[in-house]
């Protein structure tokens, strides 16, 4: 392949206008192989005299010959031989590679899908490790990632595998899980963001299908290592080789993957689909490692698009409630503290009488009983797919919501009260002392809260013991505040005097 262009020596289009009728009658003779060889020796001296020109319609014409003869053998072995001619013009091999990949779909439907394979084969085969191809071989490598996709979904529509030609053994047909994964590898060796000959919302729904097929991987193999844990549970022997790999190492390729993509750029006019298949994904993400605030963000995003915010009572609505949800459900810090007060003065809220309570409930500073909210949010909570009744994950996150009112009721606690006993504390938050001590450690653990237990008085300190410091630094606080007053006081009837003096 030449690395430098070459001055062109001679124009070889009289030559070419004449040695193209003259091969498409050999081929129509069913002289196929002496039209083939009439062009190849003439593209050997357009080749060598650097004429881009003719080069191009020579490999064209070449293909097409072949293509037309249906003689997809010699089309494979021709595409692949001018591709490693000594001195062959770029222009002309992506000219050709872009031919061939144009008859594709029809190769497809007229030849079968085996033969179709070959000739994808071919062209990925051709357009490897040539940066100027790199374009065609990542759409090359997507028809194949979803033919591959595709036989995961339907092993039955994979053509029948050919013999080995040494051996003579036929290869056993790839299960769903291998035909998947071997989907997501070949789109998972694709570094796209760094092709300068690809537009950028091309690059992005690249980037997208991979972490889609990612997570596909991912999800299969955490299914797998579950089933194997609840296998090895049962066993007798408690052998360990029965436990599957789970499937983190793709959930971390899909958070890498996801920082490849330029949030900004999704939020321009014409891109909201791809914004809502990326925010889909990094949901997934997410809720795979109980990320509850982010998956709150996430829904928040969705919601912000105009598509969505339009469908008040759709996929708005829908995504309002999620954010909501997700919200509540996340552990409390100062990120989470603004967000939900954000959320809660949104005029867009109050048209939802039951979650704008549900939200009022963690923003007001009272005691709220669990009874109540199982009593007056659970039958409407546990229909929707997040806290779903009988499913696992649904169960699990409705155990972190009584789990976020016990924290938020010890915050209120810790607000009203000084000391309290362990007892008294119980009762309130409706919990078993050592219920109560596991949750109140956590959240000293994570400074939520400042506490200290003396289990043998059972007494629950929630105020820090004053340094003399801190008294004085605190009484001489109030004094300044004290002074500040009297001294507007005194200035406002200085005034007022005065006025009055002077009327």
């Amino acid at each position: 392949m030449s690395d430098q262009p070459k001055k062109q020596e001679k124009d070889y289009t009289p030559e070419v206008d004449a040695a193209l009728p003259e091969a498409t009658s050999l081929a129509q003779a069913g002289k196929l192989q002496e039209g083939l060889d009439k062009l190849l020796s003439l593209e050997k001296q357009t080749r060598n005299g650097a004429d881009a020109k003719s080069t191009t319609r020579l490999l064209s014409a070449i293909a097409t010959l072949c293509y037309e003869a249906k003689d997809f053998t010699l089309l494979n072995s021709n595409l692949t031989l001018l591709s490693k001619k000594h001195g062959q013009l770029k222009e002309a091999v992506k000219v050709m590679v872009e031919l061939a990949m144009g008859w594709l779909e029809d190769v497809r439907a007229k030849q079968g899908e085996q033969t179709w394979l070959q000739l994808v084969e071919t062209l990925r085969d051709i357009t490897e490790g040539k940066i100027f191809l790199e374009t065609p071989r990542a759409r090359l490598t997507l028809i194949l990632a979803n033919f591959h996709e595709r036989t995961s979904q339907d092993p039955s529509s994979a053509p029948p595998a050919k013999p080995d030609p040494f051996t003579g053994k036929v290869p056993p047909t790839p299960t769903s899980f291998e035909s998947l994964q071997k989907a997501s590898d070949l789109m998972s060796e694709l570094q796209v963001e760094t092709y300068s000959s690809m537009e950028r919302k091309e690059k992005t729904e690249f980037i997208l299908d991979q972490m889609r097929l990612l997570v596909l991987v991912a999800k299969e193999k955490d299914k797998e290592a579950k089933a194997s844990k609840e296998k090895a549970a049962v066993s007798l022997t408690g052998d360990k080789k029965v436990l599957a790999t789970d499937g983190e190492a793709e959930w971390i390729k899909v958070r890498v993957g996801g920082r490849k993509v330029h949030e900004g750029f999704l939020s321009q006019e014409g891109n909201a689909s791809l914004k809502l298949k990326y925010y889909d994904l990094m949901i997934q993400f997410a809720l795979r490692h109980s990320s509850y605030l982010d998956v709150a963000k996430y829904f928040h995003k969705i919601w912000e698009t105009p598509m969505i915010k339009e469908e008040a009572d759709g996929r708005g609505k829908e995504a309002l409630e999620n954010i909501v949800y997700y919200v509540v459900l996340s552990p409390h810090d100062n990120e989470q503290s603004d967000m939900i007060n954000r959320l809660y003065v949104n005029p867009a809220l109050s048209k939802l009488e039951l979650h704008y309570n549900l939200v009022k409930c963690f923003i007001t500073k009272e005691l709220v009983r669990w009874p109540s909210i199982q009593g007056i949010y659970g039958p409407t909570l546990k229909q929707t797919r997040v806290f779903l009744t009988g499913d696992e994950d649904g169960e699990r996150r409705w155990e972190d919501l009584h789990t976020r009112v016990i924290e938020h009721n010890i915050r209120v606690v810790a607000l009203y009260y000084t000391r309290i006993t362990l007892t008294r504390l119980t009762s309130l938050l409706d919990l078993s002392a050592k219920d109560t001590e596991e949750i109140l450690c956590r959240l000293v653990v994570s400074g939520t809260v400042w506490a200290r237990v003396d289990r043998p008085a059972g007494i629950v300190t929630f105020r820090k013991k004053e340094t003399p410091e801190d008294v004085l630094n605190a009484w001489a606080s109030d004094i300044g505040k004290l002074m500040n007053l009297v001294e507007k006081s005194w200035m406002e009837m200085n005034a007022a005097l005065a006025v009055k003096q002077t009327s």
